[in-house]
């Protein structure tokens, strides 16, 4: 049969779920004619992740296909001829450039438009929309002669098109949002508070519940006018509103259309002509429209079961998401607003660290329904499958959010219980039962193998950390070694990359990614890559690539209002009254709040970006150095003042803690390390609850290590007791480089000796028994470190181009943040709450 006495189906749009019901079509037959028009002048591409336009890729990296595919898959594409006119009765198609196509079956795919809201003024040259490259390019043009920018809309879209500005450089970026929190269709009240303060702690103002009545300017945007009567004065602004479904054609043609937009389907996806199908953002499903690529890809695998009879229906989608908006990672899934008396709920609200958890529990406390996780959504994947799934929760359920502390895990817990059916991948619908057939049948070992094998993962991509976790548990299962790599880029664990970095002298993120890598490296790998670095040469970071992204780049911590705080080295808490004066005077000079820390040391905190340099400058001139507060690195050595003045100390703790201080500062590790010296039993320095401590005995020093406290405490255990100053050092020296080379990124040590095999016994014949012969060289490298010590802020100090980066406007170096706001509080400012 030839292809053109094939039964023709015509897809009218050609985005993301236009392209992909042609690929599940060709999957599954190739008895039809495919003819494909797009409205835009290029082959579809991928939306989701359009902001990463900004951030480097082009127009080329982000097609679903090159256009060589749809010639090598002998489809008719038609790209920058829409259809303007559907004639039902003769079943033809009629486009802009005069085309008269006939169809057998047709697939309205023509997505939606971006909302613009009927406000005066709208028109007015500076305000732009956010929905395809075109607009992308037209907003990346625009913002380079903008000083101050706003993005109409608080959800998804209107978040990702903040972000899109801050990446081109608006420095006073605004979001305004018509509802009173962010989000509102995703996440509670409590978990939109928390979001909006992480974003407003990176630069972005956030203005709520705010009604726009017009768009202030001559011909050009200088304002945005609100209902209650304030003005926003803004040089472009953003529309992302929410978006419209494109159903103007199945109008013209008498296909039936929901009062509010979207073109009415059924299960079948069939419009009211059975041969006429639409799918994507176009469709209206039991009065619903659904704004996620998933729904979408799902309604193209009913099209194409209907055409090729199979079975398939659509019954509604679940709307669970995980995403990372701006850093923040934000997650919802099941119902996330289920309230008493229909669920009981669990909270876990860590405002210091920006954490909020929140699941929904059935009344009986059996099943989970629902939840929402901001700042940290790792445990996102599992917590969805437990939803759908209906999987019966442990006898404590809080363990889902906040781990288990203590006790056994709960029985079956784990990717490999969930049911062969559990679909893992939504957008490419690939069950558990696929991902381990896979690896068992055909010998697939990797991520990127998976997607080849059947697209699970490329989509949004929120399911690969569960399918590499079902790749691993499976050939685990099967006596297979599983190689534990860092991400796509680089195929190596971290420590491999610690040896192979070593061996090939590689000193820069870019040789790394040279020589070992792949790709353009991603937010997993260039922090990983950077500790590494750190860990082996102890080279200036603002020179590398960030491990600790802001408060690398600028050697101190970001804090709430966008304001720094400044934090000098004060080993043991030990302080002469000199520096104690020139501490009060730079805070006083330059307005700073001033607290005494749980690491006995002074915290300096609301300070404007462009003061850093010249706040460091007079510390070190007063003899102060960075106390590396901002690092994954050593922190404090914490003391007692031991027997230089308590009548029970045993020996001089605050001697041992100012040397062991001085010889580890500034050392890079894989996350940051605490310590504390106490000068007898009494513990004062709550040394067993650091990474490292050291208690006096009678005889020495007993050394502790891998406790640590915060959200799951652990006490240190004991590593040598007994022993003298000088092998106290050596056996730290031997368990710090041991410790920095073997464990995996962002891994604490109490966590790094939970999963060595061996545990303490294991740990303690490496580091004082010498079992793998090994600590010569563990002891050489450490020196390394510690001889190439080297204070960062005097280095900005003394670096005229290190030394521009610190400026809040790239072109008024000298302007501070207009938007940082402070208030009095006991005498002192603190940062205007949000």
């Amino acid at each position: 049969m030839t292809q053109q006495s094939l039964p023709t189906v015509v897809v009218i749009g050609n985005g993301m779920v236009g392209y992909k019901f042609c690929e599940k079509l060709l999957a599954k037959s190739t008895a039809f004619n495919l003819v494909v028009f797009g409205e835009e002048p290029r082959v579809a591409y991928d939306r989701v992740h359009l902001s990463e336009y900004f951030g480097g890729k082009t127009a080329d990296d982000l097609l679903m296909a090159p256009q060589q595919w749809y010639h090598d898959n002998h489809i008719t594409l038609h790209l920058g001829d829409p259809v303007q006119e559907i004639d039902r009765a003769s079943q033809t198609v009629h486009s802009r450039h005069g085309l008269v196509q006939p169809y057998d079956y047709l697939v309205l795919a023509t997505g939606s438009s971006a909302f613009v809201p009927d406000i005066p003024g709208v028109e007015k040259e500076g305000v732009m929309v956010y929905r395809t490259i075109e607009d992308l390019e037209e907003i990346k043009a625009y913002a380079a002669t903008a000083k101050s920018g706003a993005v109409l809309g608080g959800g998804l879209l209107g978040l990702e098109a903040a972000k899109a500005l801050l990446d081109l450089g608006v420095a006073e970026t605004h979001v305004v949002e018509f509802a009173p929190r962010l989000m509102p269709r995703q996440i509670d009240t409590a978990g939109s508070a928390m979001l909006q303060n992480k974003l407003e702690a990176l630069g972005l103002q956030i203005h709520l519940s705010k009604a726009t009545s017009s768009i202030g300017g001559d011909g050009k945007i200088d304002s945005l006018h609100f209902g209650d009567g304030s003005i926003l004065e803004v040089d472009m602004l953003v529309i992302s509103a929410g978006i419209r479904p494109r159903d103007e054609l199945a109008k013209l043609a008498g296909l039936e259309v929901g009062m509010r937009g979207g073109i009415v389907v059924n299960n079948d996806m069939q419009t009211s002509d059975s041969r006429i199908f639409a799918i994507g953002e176009c469709a209206l499903h039991s009065g619903m429209i659904y704004g996620l690529v998933a729904p979408g890809y799902d309604m193209a695998e009913v099209v194409v079961s209907q055409l090729t009879q199979g079975a398939r229906a659509f019954t509604g989608y679940d709307m669970s998401s995980k995403l990372k908006l701006i850093g923040v990672d934000v997650a919802s899934f099941g119902d996330p607003f289920i309230a008493e008396p229909h669920s009981r709920s669990i909270v876990f609200e860590d405002a210091h660290s920006g954490v909020y958890k929140r699941i929904n529990i059935s009344p009986d406390g059996k099943y989970l329904l629902g939840g929402v996780l901001i700042g940290d959504a790792e445990a996102y994947n599992m917590l969805l499958q437990t939803v759908n799934n209906k999987i019966v929760l442990p006898p404590h359920p809080e363990d889902l959010i906040l781990g288990a502390r203590g006790g056994e895990a709960s029985e079956g817990a784990g990717v490999m219980s969930l049911p062969d059916e559990a679909l893992i991948c939504s957008c490419e619908a690939v069950t558990k039962g696929n991902i381990c057939g896979a690896v068992n049948e055909l010998g697939v070992t990797s991520v990127d193998g998976m997607k080849k094998c059947n697209k699970a993962g490329t989509g949004c991509g929120g399911c690969v950390p569960m399918v590499k976790d079902l790749i691993n548990s499976t050939l685990k299962a099967n006596g297979a070694y599983i190689k534990n790599v860092i991400c796509e880029h680089f195929e190596y664990s971290r420590q491999e990359l610690f040896d192979l970095f070593r061996i090939n002298d590689i000193r820069t993120y870019d040789a790394a990614l040279d020589h070992f890598g792949k790709g353009d490296g991603c937010e997993v790998c260039k922090p990983a890559v950077g500790s590494v670095l750190a860990g082996l040469w102890n080279e200036l970071i603002v020179k590398q690539s960030t491990i600790q992204d802001t408060n690398d780049r600028y050697l101190a911590n970001i804090q709430k209002g966008g304001s720094y705080s400044v934090v000098p080295r004060i080993a043991a808490g030990e302080i002469t009254p000199e520096k104690l004066i020139v501490i009060g005077e730079v805070a006083q000079k330059y307005g700073l709040y001033t607290k005494i820390t749980g690491g006995q040391r002074i915290d300096m905190f609301g300070a404007h970006l462009s003061d850093l340099p010249d706040i460091w400058e007079e510390l070190i001139n007063a003899g102060f150095e960075s106390g590396h507060a901002y690092g994954k690195s050593l922190r404090t050595v914490k003391s007692c003042v031991g027997s230089t003045w308590c009548r029970f100390g045993l020996h001089d703790s605050v001697t041992f803690a100012i040397d062991i201080e001085n010889r580890y500062k500034g050392i890079r590790s894989p996350h940051k390390l605490k310590s504390g010296v106490s000068g007898c039993v009494r513990e004062c320095a709550e040394a067993q609850a650091k990474d490292f401590g050291i208690i006096a005995t009678e005889k020495g020093w007993n050394l502790y290590v891998c406790g640590n406290g915060g959200a799951k405490p652990q006490h240190a255990q004991l590593l040598a007791s007994d022993i003298d100053t000088e092998t106290c050092l050596k056996y730290l020296d031997r368990f710090l480089m041991f410790y920095i080379k073997t464990a995996d990124p962002l891994m604490r040590t109490a966590t790094w000796l939970n999963k060595m095999d061996g545990g303490m016994s294991y740990l303690r014949n490496v580091i004082i028994n010498d079992s793998l012969g090994i600590c010569a060289d563990l002891e050489a490298e450490m020196q390394l470190l510690i001889n190439n010590y080297h204070c960062e802020w005097k280095e900005v100090v003394e670096n005229a181009e290190l030394r521009k980066q610190f400026s809040h406007f790239v072109n008024a170096p000298k302007e501070k943040d207009p938007n940082m706001k402070f208030e009095l509080m006991r005498g002192q400012k603190a940062v205007v709450e949000w």
